[in-house]
């Protein structure tokens, strides 16, 4: 009796008074202060993410026609990443993470304070609006970059042709970037989440979804499960709108979302892309 008493308080505080991510949080920032108070923590957790994300996609990339049903989803199926692009990607991406994220990283150990932890987790529903939110913000903001850095011939060149060395993406060429763009990408990503007042869980988890989307936009699949095909009403774009980007460098600015590109026409259709339908 005392058991189901217990069993009873609990859920009527989880589920009625307080958030279903109570629990999670709780766990966190009690048994893992020290590590998600740190500055380096957002850092490291999209780093991670990043290289996570990565590796079911390269392992497709890899085995090639050796998986032939994973290669009836690739969007286009006559251009697959050699072993000299997989390496210059990966090289560049090292020499990013080396000289600049890294001594970014030593600069917020350093100077950044640590994280308040506040006791109450973000409702469930709050967090999930919170990660759109964030993804909204930046899909804006990386627009108008993206745009304008296409639109001047300098700033293509100088700073974004790095991106547009392949014209068929592959997961390992999400962070082919130059140092300017890779330091405004993660600028905007750190900010956002302050700017729309985001609770450190809601952040966290916008952190991670947002590498992943990045991570698919460029993978070269369109899977069923690509997040395209989750979303309605082709309000997002996912794997095959941003190889249509790189097949045609003028459309499709847009990171995540179809919205800014349809109201300033540089929509461009990607159902001529090759992927299983």
């Amino acid at each position: 009796m005392a058991f189901a008493d217990n069993t009873m308080d609990i859920w009527t505080n989880y589920l009625g008074q307080n958030s279903l991510l109570q629990p999670l949080w709780d766990t966190l920032r009690l048994n893992y202060r020290d590590y998600v108070r740190s500055p380096l923590f957002p850092i490291v957790l999209t780093v991670s993410s990043y290289f996570i994300f990565c590796i079911p996609y390269l392992a497709c990339d890899i085995m090639g026609n050796r998986w032939p049903w994973v290669q009836q989803f690739k969007i286009q199926p006559s251009h697959r990443p050699t072993a000299s692009t997989l390496l210059h990607s990966a090289g560049v991406t090292l020499y990013n993470h080396v000289f600049l994220v890294l001594p970014a990283s030593v600069a917020q150990w350093l100077w950044r304070p640590p994280a308040d932890l506040p006791d109450q987790a973000p409702k469930l529903l709050e967090l999930i609006a919170g990660v759109i939110g964030n993804l909204l913000l930046f899909d804006f903001q990386y627009f108008i970059w993206h745009l304008l850095h296409h639109r001047i011939r300098w700033l293509y060149v100088t700073f974004h042709a790095i991106h547009h060395k392949y014209s068929s993406p592959f997961a390992l060429a999400t962070q082919c970037l130059g140092g300017w763009e890779l330091v405004t990408v993660g600028f905007w990503t750190t900010l956002n989440p302050v700017i729309l007042k985001s609770h450190l869980l809601t952040t966290w988890a916008f952190m991670i979804v947002h590498v992943y989307v990045s991570v698919e936009d460029h993978c070269g699949y369109d899977f069923p499960w690509s997040t395209s095909r989750l979303i309605p009403f082709g309000m997002y774009g996912g794997p095959s709108k941003h190889d249509v980007h790189h097949q045609k460098p003028n459309t499709n600015f847009a990171p995540h979302f179809s919205h800014w590109d349809r109201i300033f026409g540089t929509h461009a259709d990607f159902s001529f892309c090759n992927a299983m339908k």
